[in-house]
């Protein structure tokens, strides 16, 4: 039997040693913390958004870097295949909005222990409270690696295999803190540069921090894109004889006002689209199903219906409360101007303004807020059919080290699924 090292005790290394351990071969997990799967208990705030039900030939367009390396991983252990192993092992799952699928329960907690309940029944051994120091290399192949438990002094254990499951940097009170990227470069390989995704922008303007905790609902976001030394990022500020710029990013979806900026669902996706060199500027659509033509008459008749009220209370039909002060300053209408007042170029500006309500973004949160890690070990240098490092034969990567990242939806943990079952296989075959 080959003897199979298993690092980290997450989504890809349970699902890794799982898959080795089925296939003939002795694993050992190594896990820094006390406990498996940090991680996966908090993810989906809690619940664990497991995979997504789309059909598996979609799922690859959710991918943003890399999807061609996955094609392999994910066609040999896909979405329906990850379903079936949850529900066959007594965790039922159920299928949400935009095919998103939890535990019926709930519970991230079930998803860990039904995978790790898996896992000792296969015969895998777990080491916790167990930090991996080094990994070892011999005349191009993986011989042993150095650990330490505790106050113990350092061991080295020889292993024919080593998979490389550490995560990346998101979270690092969860555990990840880069230590396979130090594993992966120390056997030659190259590192994309870590990047936090999945993570909530910081905007510039400040009427962002008095909206504060106000969750929009039901509204669209455009994110573009453009050269620090080009200024003309978007569609308003470009002059009306240029090539109208595309947006990099357009969803639908909830958002959230913090005091830093926007969060939630919609932001967090735009995110992964976002480029830090760049100058980025988001628009968001406050009312997405109206076109400007027919929210221009939706506006005039409520100016109608308050024809002698000034034009900050007749507003009241059109945003929550807390939106009102805001929209009436960006809008440069007097807030106690009479609406029989307001000219049409004025309404007009108006209409505009609530379906493009502009911010620059200034940067993203850290490492701390951020769902997953963009980048990560070069996949230039792993083999996609197996997730053998193509420089150092034995040594085997899976999950969110590897330069592969999606938008939210359950995708990301399906990376984690399909290349660590992929990996796991690997090592263990002869």
């Amino acid at each position: 039997m080959k003897k199979i090292a298993v690092i980290g005790c997450g989504a890809a290394g349970m699902m890794a040693a799982l898959a080795a351990a089925q296939s003939s071969g002795s694993v050992t997990i190594f896990e820094k913390n006390e406990k498996p799967g940090k991680k996966i208990y908090i993810t989906g705030k809690g619940r664990c958004n497991v995979t997504n039900a789309c059909e598996v030939e979609d799922y690859f367009s959710y991918v943003k870097r890399n999807p061609r390396f996955l094609y392999s991983a994910v066609y040999d252990y896909d979405n329906k295949a990850v379903m079936e192993f949850f529900e066959n092992n007594g965790c039922k799952l159920k299928v949400e909005r935009g095919d998103r699928v939890f535990p019926v329960s709930d519970h991230s907690s079930d998803i860990i222990r039904t995978l790790y309940n898996a896992v000792i029944k296969a015969g895998v051994e777990v080491l916790f409270d167990t930090t991996v120091l080094s990994v070892e290399s011999s005349n191009g192949k993986v011989s042993a690696i150095t650990y330490s438990q505790k106050d113990d002094p350092i061991i080295r254990q020889e292993f024919d295999s080593v998979i490389v499951c550490t995560g990346g940097l998101s979270y690092p009170s969860t555990g990840s803190t880069g230590d396979g990227y130090r594993f992966a470069k120390d056997m030659g390989h190259s590192i994309k540069e870590p990047l936090p995704s999945l993570v909530p922008f910081e905007i510039k303007e400040g009427w962002c921090r008095d909206l504060q905790g106000l969750s929009l609902k039901n509204v669209g976001l455009k994110l573009f894109l453009a050269d620090k030394n080009n200024k003309t990022s978007d569609s308003q500020d470009s002059p009306k004889k240029a090539k109208k710029p595309k947006a990099v990013y357009d969803g639908f979806g909830e958002m959230l006002f913090t005091h830093f900026g926007i969060s939630g669902p919609l932001v967090l996706t735009a995110s992964c689209h976002y480029e830090k060199d760049k100058l980025g500027k988001v628009y968001i659509d406050l009312k997405p199903a109206l076109s400007e033509e027919q929210l221009d008459k939706r506006v005039l008749r409520d100016f109608e219906e308050g024809l002698n009220k000034q034009f900050k209370n007749v507003l009241g039909g059109l945003f929550p409360s807390k939106l009102i002060p805001v929209m009436v300053k960006l809008s440069g209408i007097d807030p106690e101007k009479p609406v029989n007042e307001i000219t049409r170029q004025e309404r007009l500006d108006f209409v505009r303004l609530i379906k493009n309500l502009p911010m620059e973004i200034t940067g993203t949160r850290s490492f701390n807020e951020a769902i997953i890690t963009r980048g990560g070990v070069n996949v230039k240098e792993i083999n996609p059919s197996t997730m053998e490092s193509k420089l150092v034969q034995g040594l085997f990567f899976a999950g969110e080290v590897i330069d592969v990242d999606t938008e939210t939806g359950g995708f990301n943990l399906q990376v984690a699924w399909s290349t660590g079952h992929l990996a796991g296989v690997s090592a263990a075959a002869e």
